[in-house]
């Protein structure tokens, strides 16, 4: 069985400076004290877990506003999922300290939402419900923003004669935002599209269909909770035609998946640490071992 390491994987550049960020916060002796994430910095509970020995409070929830009536002194981090407006007016009402961990890509979004408001646009803003970015992004304009998830979702509009652009979450799969953009441009061929999935979450996911193409199985490294994982799962099975499976680490791997299969690739979402996709792949490479052993033998 042959272990093909799929790059790009793992890491972008977003989680690394919200880890960074979180960690010298921690570390400044000038930082006001408790220290609390407003949610989880990234969502994978690896890396969660590695700030609890920083003595930093992860608050874990979907509503921002709602965690943030938790804290009533110290400092707040905002995850690289970004916030609302409404977050960092209560922040600042608070007398919170307040650091800004937010994706530069997430704020790009967010920046565009409110300029085209400004501009008299309806937003349609195709995301995910519950998950945090959304969240952020459409408070932007909350009067002008429509969250679009589904195709049901985009049959429910009645917008015409309304100007319309089009927004969306960062760490979709294109082939998503594809299919619902081309049934919004049926609709309404005025619209406009920006399409706003980052570069890092795309190349991921383009690099695991293509590399996924040489392999049996393909296994993901990353949380239940991690968009960008899921998806990295999802287009694997729907764009390369390859079983899939998402892990959170070795203990998650089922050996059945492994009988029969000459190639297993391994990618992992980019909020994944990197050590334990390499637990995963060193588990792959001792377990090829293993199993030539055992055939050696009989």
């Amino acid at each position: 069985m042959q272990v093909v390491r799929i790059t790009p994987r793992g890491y972008c550049y977003g989680v690394v400076d919200a880890q960074k960020l979180v960690r010298q916060v921690a570390e400044d002796p000038k930082t006001r004290k408790p220290i609390f994430v407003l949610g989880l910095i990234v969502h994978n509970r690896h890396a969660v877990e590695e700030l609890d020995r920083y003595g930093v409070v992860s608050l874990d929830g979907e509503n921002r506003l709602e965690l943030l009536e938790r804290v009533s002194e110290g400092t707040v981090i905002f995850t690289a999922h970004g916030v609302s407006q409404e977050v960092r007016r209560r922040a600042a009402e608070k007398g919170l300290d307040v650091v800004d961990a937010t994706c530069p890509d997430v704020t790009k979004t967010h920046d565009l939402i409110r300029t085209l408001a400004d501009e008299g646009y309806t937003v349609l803003y195709i995301g995910r419900r519950g998950h945090p970015e959304p969240e952020g992004a459409m408070g932007e304009a909350p009067d002008r923003v429509h969250l679009i998830e589904t195709a049901e979702d985009v049959r429910e509009l009645d917008l015409a004669g309304k100007r319309l652009a089009v927004v969306t979450q960062t760490t979709l799969s294109r082939w998503d935002t594809d299919a619902t953009i081309a049934q919004l441009r049926q609709l309404y061929p005025e619209v406009e599209v920006y399409n706003e999935i980052c570069l890092a979450t795309q190349l991921r996911q383009e690099a695991a269909v293509r590399q996924a193409e040489a392999c049996d199985l393909v296994i993901v490294v990353g949380d239940t909770r991690s968009n960008n994982s899921n998806r990295l799962v999802q287009v694997v099975k729907e764009q390369a035609a390859r079983p899939a499976y998402l892990v959170d680490g070795v203990d998650d791997i089922d050996p059945r998946w492994l009988e029969g299969k000459a190639t297993v690739g391994v990618t992992s979402g980019s909020s994944t640490p990197s050590p334990i996709t390499r637990d995963v792949i060193h588990f792959l490479e001792q377990f090829e071992s293993q199993s030539q052993v055992g055939d050696r033998r009989e």
